[in-house]
């Protein structure tokens, strides 16, 4: 069914690869059937030094692109005045009639800004906000980002046509957070990255990796202090001998805050030759080797709105024990490998594990496709233009 509408989708380019940068060329294809879409390209984030991944700034590390239907403005830059002049052009020669902001950081609220007044000066479209997350912990522990993120949220959220969470408690928290009317919040479930081909045969990706553990437990992402990973080592440590033995712990993923907290907390262990840490952001092309070779995936966050990890993790069918927070107890609840353990809650999460040893069942990916994301967006587009 078409529609005809222009619809264009800010978000970050894959210079600053994430999860939402995934996400932005993931909703921009599965839209561009019906719609006619445009996308802009957040380029230049922040100054590299202070960014925490700046070791795979800019490096070509994923393979998704958008498609050919995708009309691409790459990129817009926090710091360069021209680009947003370029920004503006293009929303004048596309007019589109919806532009969605994605929202995952306030270091880049005053481009959002600038975008929403340029639509508003070209072409008057409907524009809508969607949340990945609510707040950041750390902005919100640094008291110049505070003020900035207080202010300028405040300008950007101002006289929107429609918000987007994807979960009933990010709705809530939304609308608490930021006085926002509740019936003005949709939510639209997050379509599952499946962009990493087929699983290997778990034996064969064990031996690549140089694994000689019948058991592998995979911690993956990025490491930050909500993530729990503190908390998955000690539970690791309180694995029953035989299973201990038996099993390698796997943590993968950059390290975005104080890396000697993690470095010293395996050094100390007592088990730390069953530890393996890899501090670095895994390309694509990898992505599926370390989720083969893993037995259960464990994700033992302190708070989460969703997860790309958990996403990828049913992909695979892989046995995933997280944490009851969030989003996550909804976008997991229909996952039947889901085991949930309350966060924080190492005994939990070493019970959990431990159930997993020895079981090779492989569980089915839910039905939560982009088109699915793609129905719930038509309905919020209608609504608004009726």
């Amino acid at each position: 069914m078409k529609y005809h509408k222009r619809v264009c989708i800010a978000g970050p380019s894959k210079r600053f690869t994430s999860g939402i940068s995934y996400y932005t060329i993931k909703l921009a294809n599965a839209m561009s059937d019906p719609y006619q879409v445009s996308a802009i390209c957040f380029r230049q984030l922040l100054p590299t030094f202070l960014f925490p991944g700046k070791d795979h700034v800019g490096k070509n590390i994923s393979s998704l692109e958008f498609n050919s239907k995708v009309t691409v403005f790459d990129g817009m830059d926090y710091n360069n005045p021209f680009t947003w002049l370029g920004a503006y052009k293009f929303l004048k020669q596309q007019k589109p009639d919806v532009v969605v902001l994605q929202w995952w950081t306030s270091s880049v609220a005053h481009m959002h800004i600038l975008l929403k007044l340029f639509a508003r000066l070209t072409c008057k479209p409907k524009i809508i906000i969607e949340f990945h997350e609510v707040v950041d912990p750390f902005e919100e522990s640094v008291l110049p980002i505070r003020i900035y993120s207080k202010f300028t949220g405040k300008l950007l959220r101002k006289n929107l046509n429609a918000y987007i969470a994807h979960s009933e408690s990010d709705k809530e928290l939304v609308a608490q957070r930021y006085n926002i009317d509740p019936s003005s919040i949709y939510v639209v479930p997050h379509g599952l990255y499946d962009q990493y081909g087929s699983p290997l045969d778990n034996e064969k990706a064990k031996s690549q990796l140089s694994i000689e553990e019948d058991f592998v437990i995979l911690s993956f992402g990025l490491i930050r202090k909500y993530k729990g990973v503190n908390h998955l080592i000690k539970a690791f440590e309180q694995l029953p001998d035989e299973i201990l033995q038996n099993s390698r712990l796997l943590i993968v993923g950059e390290i975005w805050d104080d890396r000697r907290e993690i470095t010293d907390q395996i050094a100390a262990s007592s088990f730390k030759d069953k530890i393996t840490l890899i501090d670095e952001y895994i390309p694509d092309d990898k992505v599926a080797l370390y989720f083969s070779a893993a037995d259960v995936v464990v994700l033992p966050y302190l708070r989460a709105s969703q997860s790309g990890i958990a996403h990828i993790a049913m992909v695979f069918g892989k046995p995933v024990v997280v944490s009851r927070v969030g989003g996550l107890q909804e976008s997991m609840a229909d996952y039947d490998g889901t085991f949930f353990v309350e966060p924080g809650n190492v005994r939990e999460i070493t019970t959990e594990i431990a159930k997993q040893f020895g079981s090779e069942e492989k569980y089915e990916t839910p039905e939560r496709t982009w088109d699915t994301t793609l129905k719930y967006y038509n309905e919020i587009i209608a609504k608004l233009f009726d």
